[in-house]
């Protein structure tokens, strides 16, 4: 992970959560609003700044509990890898796009409450997923 953007946002879902297959994992990928609120002494009043949007992409596990679990809404903590995509539009405009590929998905509980449920992980076949020791035996 050397020389990579790691970012957590703390904003709203705002789409379904679309499920898909990307040959053997699961991907899921919806849409994250980020407002920024600041307190104007000024006026004494707070302020939204510009609402930033990302695309968050959840794999294999992550993907099943994100659609399980994530509404249009809900307020949500995302933590992954950024990327940056330029492209130019059908009408000729470059656009820039935000993504995320997210490592911890939660709900924000400053905002309100949430019941957790531990999924069942499937058992792998021996030897799947099993890490060398360092020591050099079997595990």
């Amino acid at each position: 992970m050397l020389n990579e953007t790691v970012v957590t946002l703390q904003g709203w879902v705002g789409s379904q959560v679309a499920l898909r297959q990307a040959g053997e994992a699961a991907v899921a990928s919806f849409r994250v609003a980020c407002t920024p609120r600041r307190f104007n002494r000024r006026t004494g009043e707070w302020v939204d700044g510009t609402t930033q949007w990302y695309t968050v992409n959840a794999w294999r596990g992550l993907a099943d509990t994100c659609a399980a679990s994530l509404r249009s809404g809900d307020p949500v903590l995302v933590h992954g890898r950024l990327s940056v995509h330029t492209w130019v539009n059908s009408s000729g405009v470059e656009v820039t796009g935000y993504e995320v590929e997210a490592q911890l998905v939660g709900h924000d509980l400053n905002r309100g409450t949430s019941s957790f449920t531990r999924t069942q992980r499937q058992e792998q076949p021996a030897g799947v997923g099993d890490r060398p020791r360092s020591d050099g035996a079997a595990a």
